[in-house]
């Protein structure tokens, strides 16, 4: 049987994506990780480092040289404009790299699903490699409670951090298949199974 398939998996921040990633791993997907593929771009002598230390100064530089992920983000969670700026170094960078894995992998195996994991999918149009988009859901509520739990964060911090993103109502109307993760573990794995037999 021939299997082709690549499928865009997104959602908000602390909504449970990497979770529905893990599940689809253990099924058998391959996944190019996003945020994986954004912490290679920016390593140790990559290009992209050392415009950042150029853009937002050395005291984002840690002293074995690499990038001190906590205070950027610090930095770029409460500042629209050093968000954006940092998207636009990282972006074009993460693109042409998930583009080099989708092409090795369709490639060099003969069946596939490729699951291309990324908090951005729609806001990088990454959507246009990808047969289906999935987005994993919850409540606003949910979503605050857990990202606080998740990152200690206070109620206003967590609220910031998700109103920075596209909201999931938005997500939503780009979706072929909604994943609801309000329930529990067991739920959650039952749901990606039963898309996943349906894929098949």
């Amino acid at each position: 049987m021939s299997m082709k398939k690549i499928i865009g998996l997104t959602g908000g921040i602390a909504t449970g994506k990497s979770t529905v990633s893990q599940i689809l791993k253990n099924l058998g997907a391959i996944i190019i990780d996003a945020d994986t593929v954004a912490r290679q771009v920016a390593e140790k002598g990559e290009p992209v480092l050392q415009e950042i230390q150029r853009v937002f100064g050395t005291e984002m530089i840690l002293k074995d040289g690499t990038l001190d992920r906590k205070k950027l983000g610090a930095l770029v969670f409460n500042n629209h404009q050093a968000m954006q700026q940092l998207n636009e170094m990282i972006h074009p960078k993460i693109i042409e790299e998930i583009k080099k894995a989708l092409n090795w992998y369709k490639n060099n195996r003969k069946n596939y699903v490729i699951i291309i994991d990324a908090a951005l999918l729609i806001e990088l149009r990454l959507t246009e490699m990808v047969d289906e988009v999935w987005v994993v859901a919850v409540s606003k509520e949910i979503q605050k409670k857990r990202l606080m739990k998740r990152n200690d964060l206070t109620e206003g911090a967590a609220i910031n951090r998700i109103e920075m993103q596209m909201s999931i109502e938005e997500k939503m109307t780009h979706a072929d298949q909604v994943i609801d993760n309000s329930g529990n573990q067991d739920d959650l794995k039952k749901q990606v199974k039963v898309l996943w037999d349906q894929m098949k």
